[in-house]
């Protein structure tokens, strides 16, 4: 048995999901605009095992996104996963927080581009074919009408960035998938799954999260 908590707190969506075998048994999130990660997520994991008759004990490792996206959201998921496999006893598994926004595309064909919004035009985004195969790795960009030029086939966007991408991404073969907006843990089951059969795990002490920019305070990086 493989009973995993999987913990996505990069966005805007504060979501927890409670998988077995690789399949999500079930999901809490909600996307709140105010960010009420630290208020909701606690709640949201004694929620998710109460209802599902499981104790903390009973849970064979947590995994959480790591990344790109809101500092604030990514430090508190991460800290939370790593004092519950702390104090558990159990290993800790990142996944890249794009791969789990493209996950929930449900294509045969082209090429799914997750993108996070940064600021102003600026995203966060990779290339991923249909099956989830990363062939262009996270960076963040600033989008113009050239961005993605050297697709040839069908490019599905997905993500909280769309809005502003579909202003200058305009080309023929480009489609924007607008019921995607958020990562969601429901979509991290399978992923942490290949994880932990695979013994991926992480440092607990170690592990930081993919900021992929400096945090900014008062125009100064942070560390």
């Amino acid at each position: 048995m493989s009973l995993i908590l999987n913990i996505e707190t990069a966005t805007k969506n504060c979501s927890v999901a409670l998988s077995e075998h690789g399949k999500t048994l079930s999901c809490k999130e909600i996307a709140d605009l105010g960010y009420s990660h630290a208020e909701k997520l606690h709640v949201f994991i004694d929620e998710i095992l109460s209802e599902n008759n499981c104790k903390y004990s009973d849970l064979e490792a947590i995994a959480v996104s790591r990344g790109p996206g809101s500092y604030t959201g990514l430090r508190i998921g991460v800290s939370a996963a790593k004092g519950l496999c702390y104090a558990l006893g159990i290993p800790l598994i990142s996944v890249d927080t794009l791969r789990i926004l493209a996950a929930q595309a449900s294509v045969s064909d082209g090429v799914i581009i997750p993108m996070l919004d940064a600021r102003r035009m600026e995203v966060y985004s990779a290339v991923f074919t249909a099956g989830l195969n990363e062939i262009r790795p996270t960076k963040a960009e600033i989008l113009d009408e050239n961005s993605f030029s050297e697709i040839a086939g069908k490019a599905y966007f997905a993500g909280d960035a769309s809005e502003k991408a579909r202003t200058v991404l305009t080309k023929a073969n480009f489609e924007f998938l607008d019921d995607i907006i958020y990562p969601s843990a429901r979509q991290m089951s399978a992923l942490s799954h290949e994880k932990f059969n695979s013994k991926q795990f992480e440092d607990v002490a170690y592990f930081e999260p993919f900021y992929l920019k400096d945090f900014l305070v008062g125009g100064k990086p942070q560390p």
